[in-house]
């Protein structure tokens, strides 16, 4: 008989994971604790649970690293990214999600898959024999993150991740804002409509600091520090940084046109992103937060357009947990101390739901052919899977090592191309097509169905 995979975490890695062990023909069970033990993030009890943004961010796979991965993953037949388009909402360049009916479209096809087996237990050891990998994202239980710290030796690295707001649609001023996609980016008039926009004076972006800085934040417990990964950084935590700071990032103008005054130069700007296929709620976009829930209500109906706004959900903070992955883990992404157990997903230091999927897609993959007994040519480096594997068993510093989103400066370089600005264009599109060609050829290589 051929051998189980238990899988530990069913998040977008676990999912991933499983999906393509599955689909080689192993069978899989998934331990996942929700919704038996509850975490601050999960609601719904479903796999593949969106607990944050509703975006697996752009889906330009010849000018982006992140849309690279997405057409990687649909090239070796992944779930997660073939959910994603089956449930995908207008977002201009983005490739944004209906979360609830994603969730549900991935559980259901892995319940229904007759490889796959769900389980509510909750895992707390560190198995000594079988084949497992565990992918249990950044909500670790303590239980297993102290096993892991036993086993390894070395404390597990921490950083806090926060949650953006969520707003009802028929509770936002259209009188005052608009819809526009930035640069009114798009191939269909819905595409170019996307985002709702609300604008900002400069005395009104003033005051709107002036209250974020001054607002209640959730107190951080003894013994944990504010860590935060910079690509997720609460909206309060920039502001401290300098008051032109959220106007140069998430409130940036550029590229924004108010219909309703063209002719006024808006100060600043505060996006919302479609957040489910009937169009009722909108994310705050990076607006994630640790605000106590009284002040963000009052401090986000100051945004012009959001005077009246309802909240379907209101913003938190959360203690990420990830492993010091480069001194940790092997080549194939096996704990280098027991090597039965392979880890995935963000608690290998990857930021991000792709990130996250595409290093369940590797795993689940690898775990595959050492139980079929089948040798796995390794990954190439010059692919966006790659890259990463590369970055988190090695390619990082070790004594620095922090969460890391796929981007174009993980990839070797191309010899005979102009560095700068000037020649990126040119640079990414030779990243993407030597990406490509070396991905599509890695797959040939295997007889797991792609």
């Amino acid at each position: 008989m051929t051998q189980r995979l238990h899988i530990v975490g069913g998040g977008m890695a676990g999912s991933e994971a499983a999906w393509q062990a599955a689909e080689a023909g192993i069978p899989v069970v998934i331990h996942e604790m929700s919704p038996k033990v509850e975490t601050f993030a999960h609601r719904t009890g479903d796999l593949a649970e969106m607990v944050c943004s509703n975006s697996f961010r752009s889906d330009d796979h010849e000018q982006n690293a992140v849309g690279l991965l997405h057409w990687e993953m649909l090239q070796a037949g992944g779930l997660v990214m073939r959910q994603a388009y089956t449930h995908r909402l207008p977002a201009g360049g983005a490739l944004a999600v209906d979360r609830d009916a994603f969730s549900a479209g991935v559980t259901q096809v892995l319940r229904d898959h007759p490889n796959v087996s769900v389980s509510d237990e909750e895992i707390t050891e560190l198995p000594e024999d079988g084949q497992w990998i565990f992918a249990t994202g950044p909500l670790t239980s303590s239980a297993l993150g102290a096993a892991i710290a036993r086993e390894t030796g070395a404390d597990a690295l921490a950083f806090f991740d926060a949650i953006a707001p969520i707003v009802y649609f028929d509770s936002i001023d259209m009188d005052v804002a608009w819809l526009q996609s930035r640069y009114d980016k798009g191939e269909t008039e819905e595409e170019r409509k996307a985002y709702i926009n609300c604008p900002m004076t400069k005395p009104q972006y003033e005051a709107f600091i002036d209250a974020l800085l001054a607002a209640d934040k959730t107190a951080f417990h003894e013994g944990e520090t504010a860590g935060y990964f910079d690509g997720c950084l609460p909206i309060e935590v920039m502001a401290e940084r300098g008051r032109e700071t959220l106007r140069h990032g998430p409130m940036k103008p550029i590229g924004l046109t108010n219909s309703h005054k063209p002719e006024e130069k808006t100060y600043a700007v505060v996006q919302l992103r479609r957040d489910n296929a009937l169009g009722t709620l909108y994310n705050i976009v990076g607006f994630q937060t640790k605000m106590k829930y009284g002040a963000q209500t009052e401090v986000f109906r100051m945004i012009p357009g959001l005077e009246n706004a309802k909240f379907a959900r209101l913003g938190g903070i959360h203690r990420n947990t990830f492993l010091n992955s480069p001194t940790l883990l092997d080549s194939q992404m096996r704990l280098r101390s027991k090597p039965n157990i392979r880890f995935a997903g963000q608690i290998t230091g990857v930021e991000g739901y792709v990130e996250s999927s595409a290093m369940g897609l590797a795993a689940g993959r690898m775990a595959a052919a050492e139980i079929l007994g089948r040798p796995l040519p390794e990954i190439p480096q010059d692919t966006a899977h790659g890259a990463l594997i590369h970055h988190i068993t090695g390619g990082a510093e070790a004594k620095t090592f922090q969460p890391m989103n796929v981007n174009f400066g993980l990839f070797r370089p191309v010899d005979g191309l102009k560095g700068g600005r000037r020649g990126r264009k040119d640079r990414y599109k030779a990243y993407t097509d030597r990406a490509k060609a070396e991905w599509t050829g890695w797959l040939a290589t295997q007889e797991v169905p792609a």
